[in-house]
């Protein structure tokens, strides 16, 4: 028996056994506040970001950007301005009251220029002439009409009248003056319908709906 034996012991030996030791690890509610900072830290920033573009966008360089770029796409002068952009000449599109129209009659039939005069006049049209086509027209337009006129002049008073005879080809002369012909054609069966000529015209006149509103 050892002299390291305590007494009573019986001199049994004790040995330790085993690879495997205690280790520490850190409270589980620490990385739990680790990771609730964090995400409040984010949180903030994202927040603070956010109102920066706010910021910006309604009281900055950016919002006065957009204003300026949305400026130059709004033409100026309501529909006085559409009208001139749907005419392509500059010039605001005429009403019908300022349009004079010749009508001629270049089929077989007759009677198809005074009543087509008459039906024009009563839609608000100036009608000038009224008779048998030219001869460089009589039997030989094969479609609804011919509207003849001179070029650019009564470009806009042609895009008018078209909105009154569906099919109707546009064709320009050497004339000096901004009335136009209306030559009826073996296709001709009667004006567009007053509402959907009214349509027509509502709509070449009207502001392009793609464009910004000012």
């Amino acid at each position: 028996m050892s002299m390291l034996t305590p007494p009573g012991m019986g001199g049994k030996k004790y040995r330790i056994t085993g690879d495997r030791y205690p280790r520490m690890r850190r409270p589980r509610h620490r990385r739990r506040i680790t990771l609730l900072i964090t995400a409040v830290v984010c949180a903030l920033a994202l927040a603070g970001w956010g109102t920066l573009q706010l910021i910006d966008v309604f009281g900055g360089k950016g919002g006065t950007a957009q204003a300026a770029q949305d400026k130059k796409k709004c033409p100026t002068g309501g529909t006085e301005q559409a009208g001139a952009l749907a005419s392509g000449t500059g010039k605001p599109l005429p009403r019908p009251a300022d349009i004079t129209v010749n009508v001629f009659n270049a089929t077989a039939r007759s009677g198809l220029a005074k009543s087509t005069a008459d039906e024009l006049k009563k839609r608000g049209f100036k009608v000038g002439k009224v008779g048998n086509a030219p001869p460089a027209y009589d039997k030989k337009v094969k479609g609804t009409g011919v509207l003849l006129g001179a070029q650019p002049a009564a470009e806009g008073a042609k895009k008018v009248l078209g909105t009154q005879l569906a099919g109707a080809e546009p064709k320009a002369d050497t004339r000096k003056t901004g009335d136009v012909d209306l030559i009826i054609g073996d296709a001709f069966k009667a004006l567009a319908d007053p509402a959907a000529a009214q349509r027509s015209l509502a709509a070449l006149t009207a502001p392009s709906k793609t464009k910004p509103r000012c």
